[in-house]
């Protein structure tokens, strides 16, 4: 289930993450929604969905990170 837009992300990564992050799990997530639909090049027994969000997340965290309640960016 790749998200089309922003707003179809899960309420947690709208209401937490800024715009430009929520971009970057977006991506993340329909990239690795398509390259691990063969449960064969999943690492664990986690389903398809689990793992696409597990690798949003990841690249969020490559460029951000939290203060507090709140998601920064990492300063370059």
């Amino acid at each position: 289930m790749p998200y089309k837009k922003k707003s179809e992300l899960p309420d947690n990564v709208i209401n937490n993450l800024p715009s430009h992050a929520q971009e970057i799990y977006r991506k993340a997530f329909n990239s690795a929604w398509d390259e691990y639909e063969d449960p064969k090049d999943r690492r664990s027994n986690t389903g398809r969905e689990e793992t696409a969000h597990k690798v949003a997340w990841a690249a969020v965290k490559q460029e951000y990170h939290k203060e507090g309640d709140r998601w920064v960016r990492d300063k370059s």
